[in-house]
């Protein structure tokens, strides 16, 4: 049941767990989408704030999905929480960038909307940003 998987020159090991008939010596599948979610938008996110010239912040990006109950079992909710620690943080701009991110540049954000709702919260210093 393992895998390895090539992107970019690197590998990426893919298996199942032990109860599942695998050796759990890699990621699961399902988790990696989720991954490339958050990476995708973070990058974006860290990018266009650097344009904004904000920076000396911190950010945690967590993600949390719930699966559907039936075979094929896919996320139909994901929730993406973008968590920024730092003085002085603008609360607009880090909006719009976290924004422009996911309804605009986020290629993996725009696939899984496909099939997933995705809900986004932003988070300055532990406090919750609304729009």
């Amino acid at each position: 049941m393992r895998f390895e998987s090539y992107s970019d020159g690197h590998m990426i090991p893919l298996d199942i767990s032990v109860e599942n008939g695998g050796q759990d010596t890699g990621a699961r599948p399902k988790p990696l989408l989720l991954t490339a979610l958050s990476g995708c938008s973070g990058m974006d996110v860290v990018s266009i704030l650097k344009k904004m010239k904000i920076e000396n912040y911190e950010l945690d990006i967590e993600l949390e999905a719930e699966p559907t109950d039936d075979h094929p079992i896919y996320y139909h909710t994901i929730t993406m929480a973008f968590k920024f620690k730092g003085e002085n943080l603008n609360a607009e701009r880090i909006m719009r960038a976290v924004n422009l991110s996911n309804e605009k540049y986020c290629g993996a954000s725009e696939m899984l909307k496909k099939a997933a709702n995705i809900i986004v919260k932003v988070y300055i210093n532990e406090e919750e940003v609304v729009q």
